[in-house]
């Protein structure tokens, strides 16, 4: 499952990234309809569902600060609002790679995207892990 974040709305991501994705796709105000739902209780709502991956592009409040867990894995990427539409294809590039290719592998890490710069760290390991990514 990939939870978008709210401040994706209007990109169109969730139909972009169903073409490809397998599984399903939906923004985290779908978790918890009708209601207002700040950074913070994020984290929870991802541990209800089955091991999510949540994207946003809000790195400031999410990279190095959210609480890891083996149960989600959160996707940071430092774009702006108006290059929203690119997430699609690096997320793509994220998932072909070695360490994020399958959910198990993905889940209790909270990863960072800088165009083709990746860094990450995890449950197992609180140090940051850095490589550069083939854009395809």
């Amino acid at each position: 499952m990939i939870v978008l974040d709210e401040q994706l709305l209007g990109a169109n991501l969730e139909r972009v990234i169903g073409k490809w994705y397998q599984g399903n796709v939906c923004f985290i105000t779908d978790l918890r309809p009708n209601s207002i739902i700040k950074d913070e209780a994020i984290p929870m709502l991802l541990r209800k569902e089955s091991q999510p991956t949540f994207i946003t592009i809000n790195e400031r409040d999410f990279w190095r600060k959210v609480a890891i867990s083996e149960y989600f894995c959160i996707v940071c990427f430092n774009l702006p609002d108006s290059r929203a539409s690119e997430i699609s294809l690096l997320l793509r590039n994220l998932f072909r790679h070695p360490e994020f290719n399958i959910k198990a592998k993905r889940m209790g890490k909270v990863i960072r995207s800088a165009d083709s710069n990746v860094s990450y760290y995890s449950t197992g390991n609180i140090e940051i892990q850095e490589f550069t990514l083939q854009i395809q």
